[in-house]
């Protein structure tokens, strides 16, 4: 009997599928989700309406809210400071308490402050030139020394108030002013009353209307004053500080709270904002009312999304059972259904992204918000639409592990 040795081969090496092959096999596959879809246009069209219904509630929601958000911020956005103190009163700056002026005083003998200025903010009731209707604005009253903004428009526009009860007027302000817009902007000046007192419109700026006035006044502060005569100038609404030229800002607000008394607080140009933006978005029930409007609107389109695959599953209900008697798991027939929920996703959201694009621009026209779709929004809205139909599906798919194939045979 004659031993034969061999030497046995190597082990084979795992072969992986490159992403070419799986590409190439999911291109090969049948789409099983789309036929079953489009085997009932008018229920995929009703579908996709849905889904694209649910997507313009929530663009509408989110969109709102943050024009609401940007509208009531965007005055404190441009003004041109390092740090901001105000009253520890402060609610939001139409609602502002005052703080005596000698702390801006008190602020200019610190090392590394350029410059502190006051800002006068209210409201006033003024009468609209062109319709005569009454209607309520924020106004403004700042140096003419030192510009209180970025905004160039305003800027260029400070020699016009030095006259007295002269302003600019926010050319964006919610209402009907073509005409006093047309006339000003030919160089011409337009009158009109703020409480009882005439006043000349002289230039014009853009900011847009906010959720508490329709528009902004720009005036100097010795006018400002004339229309609150129990208002004293060492009363002031918000203190401008600059600081030198490399110079740490975080390092000059340290040393200004050190001195400042308790009934005035101070805080970096960007947490002065975020504090802002907080309060709306925490004290008052816009923050609420909008979350749960876009709650609302995503188990809307999961209930829509639901029907209608759990009808699609029902009247093809002995077809998966037979897949199921051919060997196929259920993980197969999962698939399929959570296919047909990417699908309707895609095909929803855009019809839903269009028709919020008219949307922002009616609003904006309308309203006088500035809102805009931006790219942060948008992936969250597609975002929550695949999840809600994906959601939809897996809910669905439950009644596949139901079908039984003993039940067709």
């Amino acid at each position: 009997m004659t031993l034969i040795l061999t030497k046995s081969p190597p082990d084979a090496p795992t072969v992986r599928p490159s992403p070419n092959s799986i590409w190439q096999a999911l291109a090969d596959r049948t789409p099983l989700g789309w036929l079953q879809l489009k085997k009932s246009k008018s229920r995929l069209m009703v579908a996709v309406a849905g889904i694209a219904f649910a997507d313009l509630l929530m663009f509408a929601q989110l969109g709102i809210q943050a024009a609401l958000f940007d509208s009531n911020t965007m005055l404190n956005r441009g003004m041109d400071a390092d740090i901001i103190i105000g009253s520890t009163q402060y609610r939001d700056l139409n609602l502002a308490n005052t703080l005596p002026r000698r702390r801006l005083y008190q602020i200019k003998d610190i090392p590394g402050v350029q410059s502190a200025e006051p800002l006068y903010v209210s409201t006033i009731v003024w009468k609209n030139p062109q319709t005569l209707r009454k209607t309520q604005l924020t106004l403004v009253g700042q140096s003419l020394d030192r510009p209180a903004f970025t905004f160039d428009e305003i800027n260029q526009n400070l020699d016009r108030l030095k006259q007295p009860d002269t302003f600019l007027f926010d050319r964006l302000s919610r209402g009907t002013y073509a005409d006093v817009v047309a006339k000003v902007a030919t160089g011409q000046s337009v009158k009109t009353e703020v409480q009882r007192r005439t006043i000349e419109v002289t230039g014009l700026f853009s900011l847009g209307a906010s959720f508490a006035t329709d528009g902004t006044l720009i005036t100097s502060a010795e006018t400002f004053l004339r229309f609150f005569p129990e208002r004293s100038s060492g009363q002031i609404t918000l203190g401008l500080i600059k600081v030198k030229p490399g110079v740490d800002p975080d390092l000059v607000l340290a040393q200004i709270k050190a001195i400042l008394p308790p009934d005035t607080i101070a805080s970096t140009k960007q947490q002065y904002v975020d504090d802002e933006q907080a309060y709306w978005q925490q004290s008052t029930p816009i923050g609420i009312v909008f979350t749960f409007g876009t709650v609302m609107s995503f188990v809307v389109g999961i209930v829509i999304v639901f029907q209608i695959l759990s009808t699609d599953v029902n009247e093809h209900m002995s077809e998966y059972a037979t897949f199921k008697a051919m060997g196929y798991r259920d993980r197969y027939l999962l698939a399929i259904v959570l296919e047909q929920s990417l699908i309707l996703a895609s095909l929803g959201f855009i019809p839903g992204l269009a028709l919020a694009l008219g949307q922002y621009a009616l609003i904006q026209s309308l309203g006088a918000l500035p809102i805009f779709m931006t790219v942060e929004r948008l992936v969250l809205v597609f975002s929550l639409t695949v999840v809600m139909c994906v959601v939809s599906g897996a809910v669905t798919t439950r009644r596949l592990q139901s079908a039984d194939p003993a039940d067709n045979f």
